[in-house]
This record gives C-alpha cells, sequence and structure tokens, in this order.
C-alpha cells in the first residue's frame, strides 16, 4: 500500500504541482485521473496554498494527489476559459495585498474595488501596497493621499514603498510575517521586484517595462508560494489585466462594499439594488459626501457588467 502524505500545494503549472510536505521536502505531483469528475466548477480543482493528501508512486520520486481538503478560504476571479465558471487563484490565505502604482503602470480605481470586491465575498482580508512612491511629485503625492483617505477609514490598510529605493520595507515585511499572503496585480508594478528587495535568496525573474505602451511584461508565468525568513508565506501571481468578477445577484454586490454594507436595513427595499430604486439610503449617502463618488461610480459599472474607467 502506497503511503499517504500530507501536504501543501507551492506551485501549479497547470498538470503537475510542487507540494512540500510536513518535512519541508517538495514533491512533484499529478492530479489522479478521477480527480476532475469531482463535480469542481473551476479550471483548476487544485490552486496553489490547497492543502492535499497524496501518495508516492512506487520506485518513483512523483506522487498522485488523491484528496484536497476544507479549504478556511480561496480567492477566485472570472476565468478567460469562457467555458468554465471562474479560475482559483489561490487557497487557505491570511490575507491577500493588492500592489498598485499610480503610472507606470496605472493602477484604477476600478481595479482596485474589483479586487476588494472579490476579496471580500471570499473572506480574505485585504490590503493595498503603492510601490514606486520614489517616482512621485507633490501632485502625486496629494493624489495618492486622497487615494489612502478613501480606503483607509473602510479597513484596508494603505503603504506606501518603494521597491528599488527600498523605502518602507521594513513594514511591508512585518506586515507578511508569519501569516499566508497573495499579491496580487497588473504586470510591471513591482511584485518580484518586492519580493526579491525583502528575500534576495527567491530570485524570482524581473523586466523593464514595455516601451510601447508603458505596461509591464509578464514575468511570473505561474502562482507560486514561497518561505519568508520573518515567518510566513507570500504567493506570487503572474499579472492580471483585468480582474473579472465572478457572477454576484444584483442585490449581492453591494455587500461587499463596506460602507453600503452597513446600510443593508436602511433601504426601503430588501433587494435594492442602489441604482433608481426610491427610498435608497445608499444615494442618499453618495449625495451627502458620506460614500465617495469613485467607489459609487465603480460599484456601478459593476452591477452593470461594464468595464470601469474612473479617470482621475
Amino acid at each position: 500500500m502506497p503511503t499517504e502524505l500530507q501536504g501543501v500545494v507551492i506551485k501549479s503549472t497547470g498538470s503537475w504541482y510542487k507540494i512540500m510536505d510536513k518535512g519541508g521536502q517538495i514533491h512533484d505531483c499529478r492530479l489522479r485521473g478521477k480527480f476532475k469528475k469531482d463535480g469542481l466548477r473551476s479550471t483548476n480543482p487544485v490552486a496553489v496554498g490547497d492543502k492535499v493528501i497524496f501518495e508516492l508512486e512506487s520506485e518513483q520520486e512523483t506522487g498522485i494527489i488523491t484528496q484536497l481538503l476544507d479549504r478556511k478560504n480561496h480567492i477566485v476571479r472570472k476565468a478567460t476559459n469562457l467555458s468554465r465558471k471562474s479560475h482559483v487563484i489561490a487557497a487557505n490565505l491570511d490575507q491577500a495585498l493588492l500592489i498598485a502604482t499610480l503610472y507606470l503602470p496605472r493602477t484604477s480605481t476600478g481595479f482596485i474595488d474589483r479586487f476588494l470586491v472579490n476579496c471580500e465575498a471570499y473572506s480574505v482580508p485585504a490590503h493595498i501596497i503603492f510601490n514606486k512612491c520614489d517616482l512621485f511629485d507633490q501632485e502625486d503625492e496629494a493624489y495618492l493621499d486622497e487615494i489612502i483617505a478613501i480606503y483607509e477609514p473602510l479597513g484596508y490598510k494603505c503603504l506606501k514603498v518603494s521597491a528599488t529605493e527600498k523605502n518602507n520595507l521594513e513594514a511591508f515585511q512585518m506586515l507578511l510575517q508569519d501569516k499566508t499572503t497573495l499579491l496580487s496585480g497588473h504586470s510591471g508594478v513591482g511584485k518580484s521586484t518586492l519580493i526579491n528587495a525583502i528575500e534576495p535568496d527567491i530570485h524570482l525573474k524581473t523586466a523593464a517595462l514595455s516601451r510601447a505602451h508603458l505596461k509591464g511584461k509578464h514575468t511570473t508565468t505561474f502562482a507560486e508560494m514561497f518561505q519568508l525568513s520573518v515567518g510566513g508565506f507570500i504567493i506570487d501571481t503572474p499579472g492580471i489585466k483585468e480582474f473579472g468578477l465572478v457572477d454576484f445577484e444584483q442585490w449581492e454586490l453591494s455587500h461587499y462594499f463596506p460602507e453600503m454594507r452597513k446600510l443593508f436595513n436602511a433601504c426601503k427595499f430588501d433587494n435594492c439594488t442602489h441604482y433608481q430604486e426610491p427610498g435608497c439610503a445608499v444615494r442618499e449617502q453618495v449625495d451627502k459626501g458620506q460614500i465617495n463618488a469613485s467607489r459609487y461610480y465603480n460599484y456601478l459599472n459593476m452591477l452593470s457588467g461594464q468595464e470601469t474607467r474612473y479617470k482621475r
């Protein structure tokens, strides 16, 4: 009888998975043939961060994943393959950090809000890390402070850093300590550079921006988990162009905006979508400036399924 082992998935390449067992040994494993027939509605039944049971194949160094253990949480986005419902980015997270930049490339508030909605929907605490702050002039600093003033009162910690100049990296490192953290963001925002700055032994690939479009080039091909010297793990992910939402019911979407969620019982109608209904407490708060207009604008775009393009 093959010996059953338990481990965590630290890298997924589609058909093969690297699994770290409880002793720290790494094993290359694949899924048992019938595993994909369990009705999981995603492009990837197993994701980085998943805890699994696996068996080593006799007289081989490879193994077979036989069981996916219960997840405490996970985070997904709409898959590019339209034949499937979603793509699981990572599982069993303590937090997710969105790496954002004002430009080179620009991270819109629409993208930020889509990311935060996904985190809220799947019970993953989220924070925002603003990188490349060494490039900012006074006007940029003032604009960034305006953005931070939107998100910090809602419970999303914001941190200004510079990976290249090593500014505020100690605070960034302490945020990661003893936690399993997902890093996400557009290509070119500096995810890999940030990881290299605090963990130089990892040696992640980095690349310059595309001169033609001032956008990042994909240097991370697959999601991968790395152990941190301060304790905990960090999951680096491929750059994301658009963070597509997995479908929500219209009345449900506002539950993932904390400032709207607290008004759940204040509207005239229980299933209020906060768009045109009379007696809407959310629209009243927007008119009074108590709910940020850009957040409400981005909410309406998500509600209608349009791409959010809220301009500075």
